[in-house]
Order: structure tokens, then C-alpha cells, then sequence
């Protein structure tokens, strides 16, 4: 179904583009041309705040989260890339239409909305800064991504307002209003409403540090998070100054108690502090659990391939294995260090426990890099006949499928989650 959802998106854009040339079509193409550009901009616009939300029943339609964030992506840069196209191509209608008061303002607020967004979309689309190291502060991203709903709203208020000829089709009309209540209201939901409805409250249970990786395990101060091996969930922490959300891959299995676990990697301000903020007792926020890279029952032959901290999902597939489960799975953990391998124990105590798992770990500063070949020599099965499940950095992942394949031993079906949601 992972199509499912960037078709429809797809459509509703192309739909308010076929709408605006028809409804403008007698008053030349130039005009018609204008006018598509700047409808299929308000209903990208809209879409990507409506995707925003995070919407659990939709995220199915787009295979998981991760995708949905990236459809979101492309939406606003299709918006600002139509939106100055609508600028470019000016729709003339000064002979057709009577001039307004409110048609003027409306004209007027809509340069100043397309200037902000192309700031506002430019810093969305780049993490880093291009041809540098610099890396955009997590905070100010999210800070300014907060101003994009404003922005919208005046974009809305411009497409409502503009002079129309007289006697124009309602329906173009009637659609682009819709989607652009649609927007404003996720927005406001996402500003006002979501922080305090969807996350739930977590006590601190156990803080350990292993090098450059923290394991937390939380308890539930209220009602229990329910999730399946391999999801994510938002993690905040308002009473220790870390009130910025963070997605982090659930690196347990459900539990009876109700707790649960997070690997969380030092890699940036907030992940760097949380070791030295955090003690027992300390309250944090849960939201999700989100994605959709769970544990495949139905295939036999299965090889996990972990990057780094990418270990966090297989951590909890591994976990919730059971004697009913005949799955042969091999579980490669690539790693700098043996050190970083924070959780071979674990695994090495699930290992034993459960026959069908293999667990090989492979640093690569004492074993060398990890390659295709390494891999194929690893796993007792032919990679033919099995599915790769990836977690890690894209570079691995990328390298090791590309080199699998060009030597005739590419997996059956490849199945990854994004490293990364920014």
C-alpha cells in the first residue's frame, strides 16, 4: 500500500492544476497556465501541513512515517517551485475583473508569502548548509519551520480574497477553500493542540552510558505505550530543559510492566546533553509509536543488517522472538569498535535462547570494512533466497545492495526504514 498514499497526493495536486487552467481557460492560456500553478501550489501546501500531523490511520498508505515525511518534503518544494511559477507567469485579468480594496491587499500579502516561504522551504530542504560542514541547528530548523502555517495562511487568505471575473465557476474555488481549511486546522493542531493530547507521560527507570550511546528504560506514569518490535516514538523531556521532540526507534519488545527501552546515540546538542540531564525519577513525554519496520513472520530466510545505532529495531525483534518462531535469521551488527557494540551481551543471551538466530558482529577498525563478500561468508543461507532487512546509515546500506547485485547475490526483497526524518 506504500503507494497508495503518494498517488493520492499526486492527484489532488494535478487535480487543482486541471481545475484552474479549465476554469481559466477562456480568458487565454497564458492566465490559465498562471492560475493552474498557483492552485496545484495552495493543495501541495496544504497536504504537507495536513502530513504534518503525523496521522496514524494514513501512514499505512505511505509505508510508514518515514516516507510520509519524505512525500511532505517533496510537497513543499513542488509548492514553492509552482508558487514562483504562479509569480512568474501572472495571470492578466485587469480587464476582466472590478478592482477591490481586498483584491489589492490580497495581491500584495501573496509576494510577501512567496518570499517567505522560499526562506522557510530552503532551510527545510537543506539540513546542511551546501559546499560546508555547517550543520543547521536542530533548534532553529524546527523553530522556523513552526512560521510555515502563517505563511500558508496567508497564501490562503490570498487565493480567498484576489478579484475574480464575475460569473466564474465555484468549484475551483469550493476545492481550494477546503484544502486550505484543511491546512490551517492541521497547523493549529500540530501548534495547540497536539503537544499536550498525544504524548504520554514516562518515568526514568534506568540511565546507562556506553561511550557514545545512552540506554534509557522508561516506565509509565499513566496509561502503558502499545507499539510493535521495530517502531519509533517522539521523545521529550520539558523538566530537564529538552522540551524539542526527537525520534527514537523503541529498542525493546512490549513488556507486561509496560516499560521500554531507547539506544540513543550522541549526535547532535540535544542527544550529547540528555546523558548528564537525565537521572531516575525524571519525567519524560512519549508520542507514537510510529513506522511500519516490523518483524516479518512469513518469510523463512531473513538476514538483518544493522549500522551503528541502526541495531535499536532489531534489538526488539530480536527480543520478542518465541519457540513458535522457525524464521533462520543472521544478524550482522557493523560497528567502528567492539566497544560501540553496547548491547552484545544481550543479543548474545537472546542468541542462545533461540536456535534460529545468529548473531555476528563486525568492527571494522579490528575486522576491516564490512563488504558483500563478508557478508555472504557470514550467512549460512544463499542471500537469493532471503530478504534483507537494513538499518543504518544510507552509504552501507547503498554499497553492500550494490555490490550484492552486481555479483548475482541480491536478496529477494530489501526492506529499509530512513535513517533519518529531518
Amino acid at each position: 500500500m506504500r503507494w497508495t498514499g503518494p498517488l493520492l497526493a499526486t492527484l489532488a495536486v494535478l487535480c487543482a492544476g486541471l481545475l484552474g487552467a479549465q476554469t481559466y481557460a477562456p480568458y487565454g492560456t497564458e492566465t490559465a497556465l498562471g492560475i493552474a500553478l498557483g492552485s496545484a501550489s495552495i493543495a501541495a501546501m496544504s497536504l504537507t501541513l495536513v502530513l504534518s500531523t503525523r496521522p496514524s490511520w494514513i501512514e499505512p498508505l505511505f509505508g510508514g512515517l518515514d516516507r510520509m515525511y519524505g512525500v511532505h518534503k517533496w510537497l513543499g518544494i513542488a509548492a514553492l517551485a509552482l508558487m514562483i511559477g504562479h509569480n512568474t507567469i501572472e495571470p492578466e485579468l485587469d480587464n476582466v475583473v472590478r478592482e477591490t480594496r481586498l483584491g489589492d491587499i490580497a495581491a500584495d500579502v501573496g509576494e510577501f508569502a512567496l518570499n517567505g516561504f522560499i526562506g522557510l522551504i530552503l532551510l527545510s530542504w537543506f539540513k546542511r548548509v551546501p559546499f560546508t560542514r555547517l550543520e543547521l541547528p536542530w533548534p532553529l530548523w524546527r523553530f522556523t519551520h513552526r512560521f510555515t502555517g502563517l505563511l500558508f495562511a496567508v497564501a490562503a487568505f490570498h487565493q480567498f480574497a484576489i478579484d475574480q471575473p464575475e460569473g466564474l465557476d465555484g468549484t475551483l474555488g469550493l476545492y481550494l477553500n477546503t484544502l486550505s481549511a484543511a491546512g490551517i486546522v492541521a497547523w493549529l493542531f500540530t501548534q495547540l493542540v497536539a503537544p499536550f493530547l498525544r504524548p504520554r507521560n514516562f518515568v526514568v527507570d534506568h540511565v546507562e552510558p556506553h561511550g557514545t550511546v545512552t540506554e534509557l528504560t522508561l516506565r509509565p506514569a499513566g496509561r502503558p505505550l502499545r507499539w510493535r518490535p521495530g517502531q519509533f516514538a517522539f521523545v521529550s523531556a520539558p523538566d530537564a530543559g529538552m522540551g524539542e521532540a526527537h525520534p527514537f526507534t523503541i529498542a525493546s519488545a512490549p513488556r507486561a510492566d509496560g516499560t521500554l527501552s531507547f539506544g540513543i546515540k550522541a549526535l547532535g546538542g540535544w542527544t550529547r546533553r540528555l546523558p548528564t540531564r537525565l537521572a531516575p525519577g525524571k519525567h519524560l513525554r512519549v508520542e507514537g509509536p510510529y513506522g511500519r519496520f516490523v518483524f516479518r513472520k512469513r518469510v523463512r530466510r531473513q538476514l538483518w543488517l544493522a549500522g551503528g545505532i541502526g541495531i535499536t529495531p532489531f534489538l526488539a525483534w530480536a527480543e520478542a522472538l518465541t519457540e513458535a518462531d522457525q524464521q533462520e535469521i543472521t544478524l550482522v551488527w557493523a560497528v567502528t569498535t567492539r566497544a560501540e557494540a553496547f548491547a552484545a551481551e544481550r543479543l548474545s543471551a537472546i542468541a542462545a535462547r533461540h536456535p534460529g538466530l545468529t548473531v555476528h558482529i563486525v568492527a571494522s577498525a579490528e575486522d576491516g570494512r564490512l563488504t558483500a563478500a563478508r557478508l555472504a561468508q557470514l550467512t549460512p543461507f544463499t542471500l537469493r533466497d532471503a530478504e534483507l532487512f537494513y538499518c543504518g546509515p544510507a552509504g552501507l546500506r547503498d554499497a553492500i545492495v550494490s555490490d550484492l547485485q552486481a555479483t548475482g547475490q541480491g536478496p529477494r526483497r530489501i526492506h529499509h526504514e530512513a535513517f533519518e526524518l529531518r
